[in-house]
């Protein structure tokens, strides 16, 4: 019996040691396919720059030279070699001259108007409150005549409540005068014919009677007073002295007249002068002498202009005028001459020779190989800033993304779209390679355009402009909204542009106003074409933008939330080490965005085995005690870089952000398991410990965001574990891992420098403060 516990035992052992060796065997075949991989990778054959240089320039002389290809040798202003005679009779168009009076029928001819039903009734109403105001302005003074006729007359009423205090003293005088010489000394008419009326009546009653009436008409008179200062324009005090049956049918031709002129029209534009004539000759028509005057007052304050554009009929008769212009036409005779030898040739010899095929077209090859070498002169330009702010350089994938982006703007000049898309490829450069290679790729498409293709500057200059700024602003959006207010800026700054180009060049405003505001559509429609080809060509090309990094980053994402839910200790662990990463690559200025999003995922691998990791444990037993086999729980461990990058190639992460998961841990040793393996070796000599089989594959941190999160992720368990330490105690602890991971060579391609060490680590102590301050001891509350 104990023979064959004995020989079971030493089976257990076999079994045991032949795993381990498959186990080492594994991991040393992984990282020599590894080191292979890179050394492949390392030795990739790249076409060498100049010949890059050189097939762009080409590729974009081609596209771009199109006014090179097809030019005449006798143009105009050319002189002619020899005397050239027209071959047979021919009636030519001249396409430029009809044209141009096309356009200027268009931009001459006189917007077509319309009624607007809103403006005549603002005017009818308006008329309609001044009148009232006229009729509360004549009750306030009360109804007129204020005395019979038969003591006194209409006209000496008026009189004497509009006359002066110190002439009624005089009337006043002169009625009490019983010798009537006062009287007979008045030299007014009015005021004499007044004051002999009331001395009749004084003759005929008592002298009661006549100081009532003298009272009564003095009332008047202040009412009369009280209501001159209430006058306000239109008005003037001549609308106190229409009688009630002149006022009532002043209103009611005030009226028909307002009806009649609306119904007419009254055009914007229209000067007050103008307006006044129409309105006179409306009321000479209608109106008495007497309420003239009011009524013209009244009409030219109300009255406003009803007429409006009425764009579409505007544009239809516009078409119909340009299509009426008849075709100008050349007329030649067989044997004629077209130019003389010696002679400068026109603009209409060269149609001739044009139409004949005697202007001698080909290629222009001097003026091409001149272009190119501009072209050649502005693609070094861009390699060169691409070099300078793109250190590790763009990828091939990147080149043909951005030539493609260039190209499209020739072939829209090709189909003869309305405007170049500069806008569109301002905005895509700007936001997948940053702001100074979008400014450069569009300010240097700007130059080249007008030579390379002959655009007029109306056609270039607004698009260009727009999408200038736009390249300078994309790469600094952050959300929708700022995407949105980037848009109308775009379509603004295209409609405000081509509105001072047509304005400088002359243009009529009618014909102007319509192509501004397409100009600012297309302007818009540009950027929204950009924003909704974006995330495929992210896609397709694997580039990363901020928008796209911001998105990734959302705790909503269902990747994070599975991190979050499945694996709580290492979500807690993620965070804090973006906390980390994220204060670092602001200070050092990297991408910072990138690098928060890359932390958030850099240990999504976990998820495959979750208790396999000590912080989602919670206190509970450690499956590794259970195995008791450092180098199964070394390959656990380091299986959770290859089951990240698997999900994350699921969930179609980008290659920037799946950098992440390898380079985070680069090809540093599981130093706790690989301790354990050489305990075990010292008890058992026959056990060898591959150092190898105890680091990860790598690849180490090609990037300063990589490198940043690797040192926060070798930070983060270190400065939690601290309670009580000082800031300088956490600051020692974390030089020491900083320069562990310097001198393991770690860093070396990562680009950050030795130098940064130490701003990196006063960064994290920072953060550790931040989330690690002390709180306030509260009492305990006796119960």
């Amino acid at each position: 019996m104990n023979s064959l516990r004995s020989w079971m035992q030493h089976f257990q052992r076999i079994c045991s040691e032949g795993e381990k060796h498959l186990h080492h065997s594994a991991s040393v075949r992984s990282l020599k396919r590894v080191s292979g991989l890179r050394k492949q990778l390392a030795h990739k054959p790249a076409i060498p720059t100049p010949i890059l240089i050189i097939a762009t320039s080409i590729v974009f002389t081609g596209a771009l030279g199109r006014q090179f290809y097809n030019q005449p040798r006798l143009s105009v202003g050319k002189i002619a070699p020899e005397t050239i005679e027209a071959p047979s009779d021919a009636a030519v168009e001249n396409q430029q001259a009809t044209e141009e009076r096309r356009r200027t029928a268009r931009d001459t001819l006189m917007p077509m108007l319309r009624l607007d039903a809103l403006a005549s009734n603002q005017s009818r109403h308006a008329v309609q409150a001044q009148l009232a105001k006229g009729v509360l302005l004549r009750q306030q003074l009360g109804q007129f005549p204020y005395i019979e006729s038969q003591i006194l007359s209409e006209s000496a009423q008026q009189y004497l409540r509009k006359a002066k205090d110190w002439e009624w003293e005089i009337v006043i005088a002169a009625t009490q005068d019983r010798t009537n010489h006062l009287s007979t000394q008045l030299n007014d008419a009015i005021q004499r014919q007044a004051t002999i009326e009331l001395i009749r009546y004084r003759n005929q009653n008592s002298a009661e009677r006549l100081s009532s009436l003298i009272r009564q008409i003095t009332m008047v008179r202040q009412r009369y007073a009280t209501t001159i200062g209430l006058i306000q324009p239109p008005y003037d005090s001549t609308v106190l002295e229409i009688s009630d049956p002149m006022w009532q049918k002043t209103q009611s031709e005030v009226m028909q007249i307002v009806d009649r002129m609306l119904a007419q029209g009254i055009a914007p534009g229209l000067s007050p002068d103008q307006l006044e004539t129409a309105i006179e000759r409306n009321v000479e028509d209608t109106m008495p002498p007497e309420t003239r005057a009011i009524a013209t007052k009244l009409l030219l304050a109300s009255l406003k202009p009803n007429l409006t554009r009425d764009d579409e009929q505007t544009h239809v008769q516009a078409e119909k005028a340009a299509q009426d212009v008849k075709p100008v036409m050349i007329e030649i005779r067989q044997g004629e001459t077209i130019v003389t030898s010696g002679q400068v040739i026109s603009a209409r010899d060269f149609i001739l020779l044009d139409y004949f095929n005697l202007s001698r077209r080909e290629t222009n090859w001097f003026g091409l190989i001149v272009f190119g070498g501009l072209v050649t002169g502005t693609v070094t330009i861009f390699w060169r800033l691409e070099q300078r702010y793109h250190p590790k350089g763009l990828r091939y994938r990147d080149y043909w993304l951005v030539g493609l982006m260039c190209l499209s703007t020739p072939l829209m000049v090709m189909i003869n779209a309305p405007s170049t898309n500069l806008p569109a490829i301002g905005f895509l450069m700007g936001t997948f390679y940053g702001s100074v290679l979008a400014v450069t790729g569009v300010g240097l498409l700007t130059v080249m355009l007008p030579i390379g293709m002959g655009l007029g500057a109306m056609q270039w200059i607004p698009s260009a402009a727009a999408g200038l700024i736009v390249a300078a602003l994309a790469a600094r959006v952050r959300s929708r909204e700022e995407l949105a207010l980037l848009g109308l800026g775009v379509g603004l700054t295209q409609g405000l542009l081509y509105l001072l180009l047509g304005a400088v060049s002359g243009m009529s405003l009618y014909g102007l106003i319509g192509r501004v505001g397409l100009e600012a559509l297309l302007g818009l429609a540009w950027s929204i074409v950009a924003i909704g080809i974006s995330p495929y060509l992210e896609h397709l090309f694997d580039v990363v933008t901020t928008l796209r990094l911001v998105e990734l980053a959302n705790p909503n994402r269902s990747l994070l939330k599975r991190l979050a839910a499945e694996t709580p200790g290492t979500f807690q662990h993620t965070l804090f080490v973006a906390n980390l990463a994220e204060a670092a690559a602001r200070e050092l200025g990297c991408n910072v965005e990138l690098t928060r999003a890359g932390t958030l995922y850099h240990d999504i691998g976990k998820m495959h085995d979750p208790l396999g990791f000590i912080e989602n444990q919670m206190g509970g037993m450690n499956k590794h005690d259970a195995i008791n086999d450092p180098w199964r729980s070394a390959a656990i461990i380091k299986k959770h870089v290859t089951e990240g990058i698997v999900m994350a190639r699921r969930a179609r992460l980008p290659k920037a952000v799946q950098a992440f998961i390898p380079e985070h841990q680069g090809t540093m040793t599981i130093a706790y398991f690989y301790h354990q393996a050489q305990q075990q070796a010292k008890l058992d000599p026959e056990i060898k410990v591959n150092e190898a089989d105890f680091r990860y594959d790598g690849p180490a941190p090609q990037s300063r965001e990589t490198g940043i999160v690797m040192l926060a992720d070798s930070c983060e368990a270190a400065l939690r574990s601290l309670k009580d330490a000082t800031p300088e105690e956490a600051l020692n602890m974390i030089n020491k891992i900083l320069s562990a991971r310097w001198k393991d060579g770690q860093l070396d391609e990562s680009g950050l420098t030795r130098s940064q060490m130490s701003t990196i680590a006063q960064v994290f102590v920072q953060v550790w403060q931040q989330s690690n301050h002390q709180r306030i001891v509260y009492p305990k509350v006796k119960s």
